[in-house]
C-alpha cells in the first residue's frame, strides 16, 4: 500500500490516478496510522513553504514523516514535497524546512522567467538509482515551480536541469526519493518512474 500524503496542498487526485494507472494499490490519506502503516509514502504538493510546513505541523505529521522516513519505509517527495525535505527556504523570508536532507531551496536569477513550467530535460547523473530503471536518459519532464534545491551533498544528485543555472532535478539517498518534476504529468516517462517506486 502507497500512502499519498494529504495535507490540503497538491493535485492528490492526479498523484493518485497516476499511481493506479500502472497498478499501484494506493490511498490518500491525512490519518497518522495510515501514513505509519504505509508500505511506501508520497508526499506531494505545489504552492509555497510555509503553508506547507504549517499545515504539516497542525496536523502534527512532521514528527511521523521524519519517523517513517529513519524507520526505512520507501519515500517520494514531488515538487513542493521535493523542497520540503530539506532544510530551509528563501520563499516568503527563511522558513525551515523538515531537515531531512541537507540544502536550501533558493529562488532561480532574475534572468529567467519564472515560474519554470513546462517541459525540460533531465541529464543523469548517477546511474544507479532504481526509480528511474528502464529509462534512456535524457528524457523530457514537466516542471512547474520557481525555487530550486541548493543540495549540500551533490553525491544524492541523480538527475539534474539547465534552466539558467543547472539545479537538481532528482536526489537518491537510501529510501529518499524526491523529485523536483511532476511525474504524474510528464506522460510515459513520469508513469514509468511512478511504477518503479511502486515496484521497489
Amino acid at each position: 500500500m502507497i500512502t499519498v500524503i494529504d495535507y490540503g496542498m497538491g493535485n492528490l487526485r492526479s498523484v493518485e490516478k497516476a499511481f493506479e494507472s500502472v497498478g499501484a494499490e494506493v490511498k490518500v490519506s491525512q490519518d497518522k496510522h495510515n501514513i505509519k502503516s504505509a508500505d511506501k509514502i508520497v508526499l506531494p504538493g505545489v504552492g509555497a513553504i510555509k503553508p506547507a510546513v504549517d499545515r504539516l505541523r497542525d496536523l502534527g505529521l512532521i514528527s511521523i514523516i521524519k519517523d517513517v522516513v529513519k524507520a526505512g519505509v520507501p519515500f517520494l517527495g514531488i515538487c513542493l514535497g521535493f523542497q520540503l525535505l530539506f532544510e530551509e527556504s528563501y520563499e516568503g523570508g527563511l522558513v525551515k524546512g523538515l531537515g531531512i536532507l541537507q540544502g536550501r531551496v533558493k529562488r532561480f536569477p532574475p534572468t529567467v522567467k519564472v515560474p519554470h513550467m513546462g517541459w525540460n530535460q533531465l541529464s543523469l547523473n548517477i546511474n544507479n538509482c532504481p526509480i528511474f530503471k528502464g529509462l534512456e536518459f535524457p528524457i523530457n519532464v514537466y516542471f512547474c515551480h520557481s525555487y530550486y534545491v541548493d543540495v549540500l551533498d551533490k553525491n544524492i544528485v541523480t538527475t539534474s536541469t539547465d534552466y539558467g543555472i543547472k539545479f537538481a532535478s532528482s536526489v537518491y539517498c537510501g529510501n529518499i526519493f524526491g523529485v523536483q518534476f511532476h511525474p504524474e504529468k510528464s506522460q510515459q516517462e513520469g508513469l514509468r518512474i511512478l511504477k518503479n517506486f511502486a515496484e521497489l
